[in-house]
């Protein structure tokens, strides 16, 4: 029996796959869309200007990539495979403008909500974002909404 838990333990595991960059920013944004538990029309189309603006891709593209995101967001039990892929790939500059795309989400429903508030403190805690940068990209979101 002992044998047989080494064995599998010691088994080679799968190796993980590793998450394209514009996934994993639309899935973190749609998290954010659904923090409050509930989904607006308002918030679906700033996630997807927010989407389209940051990867410079059409309306329908973006609306793809909500779907695609919306599904593997449903799937996902942690932020972390999607935070490691966007802080691996983007620039500082990209990491900014992904933390004010997703308080812009959380703004365009009626006002920010507390959960919506801890996801991006999560998100940009993963991302190794500063606290003054948090509250900068916070403060252009409200001006913006």
């Amino acid at each position: 029996m002992i044998k047989a838990l080494f064995s599998k333990l010691l088994a080679p595991t799968e190796p993980v796959q590793e998450v394209d960059v514009q996934l994993a920013s639309a899935v973190l944004l749609v998290e954010i869309m659904s923090a409050d538990h509930s989904i607006d029309a308002a918030e679906q189309t700033a996630l997807i200007m927010v989407l389209s603006k940051l990867f410079a891709i059409s309306k329908s593209d973006a609306e793809t990539l909500m779907a695609e995101a919306s599904a593997k967001a449903k799937d996902s039990v942690d932020l972390f495979r999607f935070t490691e892929a966007v802080h691996k790939r983007f620039s500082e500059a990209q990491k900014f403008q992904l933390i004010v795309g997703l308080w812009a989400v959380a703004y365009a429903s009626n006002g920010l909500d507390k959960y919506e508030e801890h996801m991006i403190r999560r998100i940009s805690d993963l991302l190794y974002i500063p606290h003054g940068e948090f509250i900068r990209a916070k403060l252009i979101a409200r001006e913006q909404a």
